[in-house]
Protein backbone atom coordinates (compact mmCIF):
# COMPACT_ATOMS: atom_id res chain seq x y z
CA UNK A 1 0.00 0.00 0.00
CA UNK A 2 1.30 3.35 -0.61
CA UNK A 3 2.25 5.68 2.18
CA UNK A 4 -0.30 8.81 1.71
CA UNK A 5 1.72 12.50 1.16
CA UNK A 6 2.63 14.95 3.91
CA UNK A 7 0.03 17.18 4.78
CA UNK A 8 0.11 20.50 3.08
CA UNK A 9 0.66 22.14 6.71
CA UNK A 10 3.79 20.61 7.24
CA UNK A 11 5.43 22.38 4.44
CA UNK A 12 3.72 25.48 5.09
CA UNK A 13 5.27 25.14 8.76
CA UNK A 14 8.98 24.16 7.33
CA UNK A 15 8.81 27.25 5.49
CA UNK A 16 7.62 29.62 8.40
CA UNK A 17 10.34 28.02 10.24
CA UNK A 18 12.98 28.72 7.78
CA UNK A 19 12.50 32.34 7.70
CA UNK A 20 12.19 32.70 11.47
CA UNK A 21 15.98 30.97 11.41
CA UNK A 22 16.77 33.37 8.61
CA UNK A 23 14.89 36.11 10.49
CA UNK A 24 17.66 35.28 13.66
CA UNK A 25 20.81 35.48 11.72
CA UNK A 26 20.09 38.17 10.23
CA UNK A 27 19.72 39.91 14.03
CA UNK A 28 22.54 37.94 15.37
CA UNK A 29 24.85 39.31 12.42
CA UNK A 30 24.23 43.04 14.12
CA UNK A 31 24.10 46.07 12.26
CA UNK A 32 26.34 47.20 9.63
CA UNK A 33 28.39 49.39 10.25
CA UNK A 34 29.19 52.60 7.41
CA UNK A 35 30.33 55.10 10.57
CA UNK A 36 33.98 56.26 9.24
CA UNK A 37 36.34 57.41 11.49
CA UNK A 38 37.33 60.83 12.22
CA UNK A 39 40.34 61.97 9.67
CA UNK A 40 43.42 62.16 12.14
CA UNK A 41 44.94 65.60 12.92
CA UNK A 42 48.02 67.27 14.08
CA UNK A 43 49.53 65.89 10.85
CA UNK A 44 53.26 66.85 10.99
CA UNK A 45 56.28 66.34 8.09
CA UNK A 46 59.37 66.44 8.69
CA UNK A 47 62.74 66.17 6.11
CA UNK A 48 65.66 64.41 7.86
CA UNK A 49 67.57 63.69 5.07
CA UNK A 50 67.44 64.31 0.92
CA UNK A 51 65.59 61.48 0.70
CA UNK A 52 63.74 61.06 3.69
CA UNK A 53 60.31 62.46 5.22
CA UNK A 54 59.28 61.64 8.88
CA UNK A 55 55.52 61.88 9.02
CA UNK A 56 53.67 61.78 12.47
CA UNK A 57 49.62 62.59 13.28
CA UNK A 58 47.67 62.29 16.69
CA UNK A 59 45.10 59.10 16.95
CA UNK A 60 41.94 59.12 15.26
CA UNK A 61 38.30 58.13 16.80
CA UNK A 62 35.75 55.86 15.71
CA UNK A 63 32.37 54.26 16.74
CA UNK A 64 33.42 51.16 17.47
CA UNK A 65 37.44 50.85 17.17
CA UNK A 66 40.38 52.46 14.35
CA UNK A 67 42.19 49.34 12.96
CA UNK A 68 44.81 51.53 10.72
CA UNK A 69 46.13 54.32 9.13
CA UNK A 70 47.25 54.74 5.30
CA UNK A 71 50.01 57.46 4.85
CA UNK A 72 49.55 59.00 1.36
CA UNK A 73 52.41 60.63 -0.61
CA UNK A 74 51.21 63.52 -3.63
CA UNK A 75 47.99 61.63 -3.64
CA UNK A 76 49.43 57.94 -3.55
CA UNK A 77 49.04 55.89 -1.12
CA UNK A 78 52.32 54.70 0.15
CA UNK A 79 52.20 53.23 3.56
CA UNK A 80 49.40 50.53 5.40
CA UNK A 81 50.04 51.23 9.28
CA UNK A 82 48.56 48.86 12.92
CA UNK A 83 46.27 51.79 14.47
CA UNK A 84 49.11 51.33 17.03
CA UNK A 85 51.23 53.52 14.98
CA UNK A 86 51.34 57.31 14.42
CA UNK A 87 54.13 58.02 12.70
CA UNK A 88 56.77 56.86 10.36
CA UNK A 89 59.22 57.13 7.62
CA UNK A 90 58.29 57.67 3.92
CA UNK A 91 61.82 56.65 1.85
CA UNK A 92 63.51 56.71 -1.53
CA UNK A 93 62.64 60.22 -2.01
CA UNK A 94 64.02 62.67 -4.14
CA UNK A 95 66.27 64.94 -3.03
CA UNK A 96 65.62 69.01 -2.77
CA UNK A 97 61.65 67.93 -4.06
CA UNK A 98 58.60 68.73 -2.77
CA UNK A 99 55.95 66.51 -1.49
CA UNK A 100 52.43 67.03 0.27
CA UNK A 101 51.41 64.35 3.02
CA UNK A 102 47.53 63.01 4.33
CA UNK A 103 47.14 60.50 6.58
CA UNK A 104 43.56 58.43 6.73
CA UNK A 105 42.39 55.96 9.30
CA UNK A 106 40.26 52.89 8.57
CA UNK A 107 38.07 50.70 10.98
CA UNK A 108 37.56 46.81 10.77
CA UNK A 109 34.69 47.17 8.16
CA UNK A 110 36.88 48.73 5.40
CA UNK A 111 35.43 52.64 6.16
CA UNK A 112 38.19 55.07 5.29
CA UNK A 113 37.95 58.39 7.22
CA UNK A 114 38.06 61.81 5.08
CA UNK A 115 42.24 62.64 4.11
CA UNK A 116 43.79 64.99 6.93
CA UNK A 117 44.70 68.47 6.14
CA UNK A 118 47.62 68.28 3.59
CA UNK A 119 50.92 68.80 5.08
CA UNK A 120 54.15 70.14 2.91
CA UNK A 121 57.54 69.07 3.43
CA UNK A 122 60.66 69.69 1.18
CA UNK A 123 63.58 66.69 1.13
CA UNK A 124 66.74 68.87 1.58
CA UNK A 125 69.88 69.27 -1.05
CA UNK A 126 72.06 65.93 -1.64
CA UNK A 127 75.26 66.88 -0.36
CA UNK A 128 78.64 65.43 -0.69
CA UNK A 129 79.49 62.25 1.48
CA UNK A 130 79.45 62.50 5.33
CA UNK A 131 80.49 60.23 7.72
CA UNK A 132 80.66 62.65 10.60
CA UNK A 133 77.88 62.31 12.84
CA UNK A 134 76.63 65.57 14.80
CA UNK A 135 77.58 66.06 19.10
CA UNK A 136 75.10 64.42 21.51
CA UNK A 137 72.69 66.64 22.65
CA UNK A 138 73.68 68.07 26.29
CA UNK A 139 71.09 69.31 29.13
CA UNK A 140 68.65 67.34 28.43
CA UNK A 141 65.57 67.94 31.24
CA UNK A 142 62.28 67.05 31.38
CA UNK A 143 58.89 67.80 33.11
CA UNK A 144 55.11 66.25 33.47
CA UNK A 145 52.41 68.19 32.21
CA UNK A 146 49.34 66.80 33.66
CA UNK A 147 49.30 62.84 33.49
CA UNK A 148 49.07 61.99 29.88
CA UNK A 149 51.76 64.53 28.45
CA UNK A 150 55.37 66.26 29.21
CA UNK A 151 57.54 68.65 28.11
CA UNK A 152 61.48 68.04 27.10
CA UNK A 153 64.31 70.35 26.55
CA UNK A 154 67.54 70.35 25.46
CA UNK A 155 70.96 72.57 24.34
CA UNK A 156 71.58 72.37 20.64
CA UNK A 157 74.15 69.83 19.16
CA UNK A 158 76.88 70.54 17.01
CA UNK A 159 78.08 69.11 13.56
CA UNK A 160 80.39 69.51 10.66
CA UNK A 161 77.31 70.58 8.50
CA UNK A 162 74.13 70.79 9.79
CA UNK A 163 71.65 69.48 12.63
CA UNK A 164 68.59 68.55 10.36
CA UNK A 165 66.03 66.54 13.49
CA UNK A 166 65.82 65.43 16.59
CA UNK A 167 64.71 62.10 17.49
CA UNK A 168 63.25 61.52 21.05
CA UNK A 169 63.79 58.08 22.31
CA UNK A 170 61.84 56.28 25.34
CA UNK A 171 63.80 53.95 26.24
CA UNK A 172 65.33 52.20 23.03
CA UNK A 173 62.53 53.32 20.62
CA UNK A 174 62.24 56.51 18.83
CA UNK A 175 58.71 58.02 19.33
CA UNK A 176 58.62 61.36 18.23
CA UNK A 177 61.26 64.00 15.50
CA UNK A 178 61.41 67.55 15.38
CA UNK A 179 62.98 69.66 12.87
CA UNK A 180 67.09 70.85 13.81
CA UNK A 181 66.39 74.01 14.77
CA UNK A 182 64.14 72.76 17.55
CA UNK A 183 65.69 72.50 21.20
CA UNK A 184 62.72 71.32 22.53
CA UNK A 185 59.46 69.35 22.36
CA UNK A 186 55.61 68.18 24.10
CA UNK A 187 55.20 64.86 24.04
CA UNK A 188 51.66 63.83 24.40
CA UNK A 189 49.80 60.11 24.96
CA UNK A 190 51.32 58.94 28.03
CA UNK A 191 50.11 57.36 30.58
CA UNK A 192 48.94 58.42 34.12
CA UNK A 193 51.59 57.77 36.91
CA UNK A 194 53.68 55.98 34.77
CA UNK A 195 57.64 55.98 35.05
CA UNK A 196 59.46 56.73 31.71
CA UNK A 197 62.95 57.36 30.54
CA UNK A 198 63.72 59.72 27.79
CA UNK A 199 66.73 60.60 25.85
CA UNK A 200 67.73 62.78 22.19
CA UNK A 201 69.57 62.04 19.17
CA UNK A 202 70.67 64.60 16.22
CA UNK A 203 70.65 63.70 12.94
CA UNK A 204 72.31 65.73 9.99
CA UNK A 205 71.37 65.03 6.36
CA UNK A 206 73.30 62.08 5.72
CA UNK A 207 71.33 60.19 8.46
CA UNK A 208 74.47 60.13 10.48
CA UNK A 209 72.93 59.81 14.42
CA UNK A 210 74.74 61.27 17.24
CA UNK A 211 75.13 59.49 20.55
CA UNK A 212 72.50 59.76 23.16
CA UNK A 213 71.77 62.56 25.46
CA UNK A 214 71.55 62.31 28.83
CA UNK A 215 68.80 59.99 30.21
CA UNK A 216 66.14 62.00 31.83
CA UNK A 217 63.66 60.37 34.09
CA UNK A 218 59.78 61.43 34.97
CA UNK A 219 56.79 59.97 36.20
CA UNK A 220 53.43 61.34 34.96
CA UNK A 221 50.87 62.46 37.95
CA UNK A 222 48.35 59.70 38.76
CA UNK A 223 45.26 59.67 37.68
CA UNK A 224 42.58 61.11 39.78
CA UNK A 225 42.25 58.90 42.40
CA UNK A 226 44.62 56.58 42.09
CA UNK A 227 47.36 55.69 44.67
CA UNK A 228 51.10 57.14 44.54
CA UNK A 229 53.35 55.67 42.36
CA UNK A 230 55.45 53.20 43.97
CA UNK A 231 58.36 52.33 40.81
CA UNK A 232 61.75 51.57 42.45
CA UNK A 233 63.71 54.61 41.48
CA UNK A 234 67.21 56.15 40.66
CA UNK A 235 68.09 52.49 38.17
CA UNK A 236 71.32 52.52 37.15
CA UNK A 237 72.88 49.82 34.75
CA UNK A 238 76.06 49.18 33.78
CA UNK A 239 77.77 46.09 31.98
CA UNK A 240 80.65 44.56 32.57
CA UNK A 241 83.71 42.99 29.94
CA UNK A 242 82.58 38.95 30.48
CA UNK A 243 78.74 38.87 30.27
CA UNK A 244 78.06 40.29 33.55
CA UNK A 245 75.28 43.55 34.36
CA UNK A 246 75.11 45.01 37.46
CA UNK A 247 72.16 47.34 38.52
CA UNK A 248 71.76 49.29 41.16
CA UNK A 249 68.08 51.07 42.39
CA UNK A 250 66.84 52.89 45.69
CA UNK A 251 63.37 50.82 46.68
CA UNK A 252 60.53 52.21 46.89
CA UNK A 253 58.77 53.55 50.42
CA UNK A 254 56.11 50.73 51.29
CA UNK A 255 55.60 51.13 54.87
CA UNK A 256 57.60 47.95 55.11
CA UNK A 257 60.62 46.41 53.82
CA UNK A 258 60.56 45.19 50.30
CA UNK A 259 61.95 41.81 50.14
CA UNK A 260 61.11 41.08 46.23
CA UNK A 261 62.04 43.01 43.09
CA UNK A 262 60.90 41.91 39.47
CA UNK A 263 63.15 42.20 36.58
CA UNK A 264 62.23 42.15 32.94
CA UNK A 265 64.47 42.49 30.16
CA UNK A 266 62.94 44.07 26.76
CA UNK A 267 59.66 43.49 28.30
CA UNK A 268 59.57 40.35 29.37
CA UNK A 269 59.71 38.65 33.19
CA UNK A 270 63.57 37.52 33.44
CA UNK A 271 63.78 36.51 37.52
CA UNK A 272 62.45 37.55 40.84
CA UNK A 273 65.38 38.82 42.96
CA UNK A 274 64.94 37.79 46.30
CA UNK A 275 66.43 39.16 49.91
CA UNK A 276 66.77 36.23 52.00
CA UNK A 277 67.05 38.05 54.87
CA UNK A 278 66.51 41.91 55.47
CA UNK A 279 66.92 43.93 52.52
CA UNK A 280 69.71 45.89 52.45
CA UNK A 281 69.74 49.45 53.76
CA UNK A 282 69.71 52.26 51.20
CA UNK A 283 70.06 51.29 47.65
CA UNK A 284 70.17 47.79 46.33
CA UNK A 285 72.45 45.99 43.89
CA UNK A 286 71.96 42.88 41.54
CA UNK A 287 74.60 41.38 39.57
CA UNK A 288 73.26 38.58 37.19
CA UNK A 289 75.10 37.16 34.07
CA UNK A 290 74.00 36.99 30.16
CA UNK A 291 74.80 35.02 27.19
CA UNK A 292 74.38 37.25 24.23
CA UNK A 293 77.00 38.47 21.85
CA UNK A 294 78.89 41.81 22.86
CA UNK A 295 77.11 44.64 21.74
CA UNK A 296 73.83 43.06 22.56
CA UNK A 297 71.15 46.02 23.83
CA UNK A 298 68.63 45.14 26.59
CA UNK A 299 66.03 47.24 28.23
CA UNK A 300 65.56 46.66 32.21
CA UNK A 301 63.29 47.59 33.84
CA UNK A 302 62.30 47.01 37.94
CA UNK A 303 58.89 46.66 39.85
CA UNK A 304 58.55 45.69 44.13
CA UNK A 305 56.07 43.23 45.42
CA UNK A 306 54.46 45.29 48.32
CA UNK A 307 53.07 44.74 51.38
CA UNK A 308 49.95 43.23 50.20
CA UNK A 309 51.13 40.75 47.87
CA UNK A 310 50.67 42.59 44.46
CA UNK A 311 53.13 44.08 42.26
CA UNK A 312 53.66 47.52 41.92
CA UNK A 313 54.84 50.46 39.33
CA UNK A 314 57.58 49.57 36.79
CA UNK A 315 60.74 51.37 37.18
CA UNK A 316 61.68 53.91 34.51
CA UNK A 317 63.51 51.82 32.18
CA UNK A 318 67.35 51.37 31.28
CA UNK A 319 69.66 50.31 28.47
CA UNK A 320 72.61 49.05 28.24
CA UNK A 321 74.65 47.30 25.80
CA UNK A 322 76.34 43.73 26.54
CA UNK A 323 80.09 44.08 26.32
Amino acid sequence: MQRPFPPRRSTALAALLALALTACSAAGAGPKDTSAPTAPTGVTATSGSSTTVHVMWNAATDDRAVTGYEVHLDGRKVKDLAATTLMTDVVGLAPATPHRFTVRARDAAGNASPPSAAVAATTLPAAAEDRTPPTAPTGLRAAPDGSRAATLRWTPARDDTEVTAYDVYQADTRVHTVPGTTTGTRLTGLRPGTAYAFTVRARDAAENSSPDSNTVDLTTAPAPGAPPNTAPTDLAATAAKGGEITLTWTPPKTGAPVTHHELHLNGRFATTIVWGTAPPPGRATYTFPVTDPPGTRYTLTLRARLPDGTWGDFSAPRTVTVR
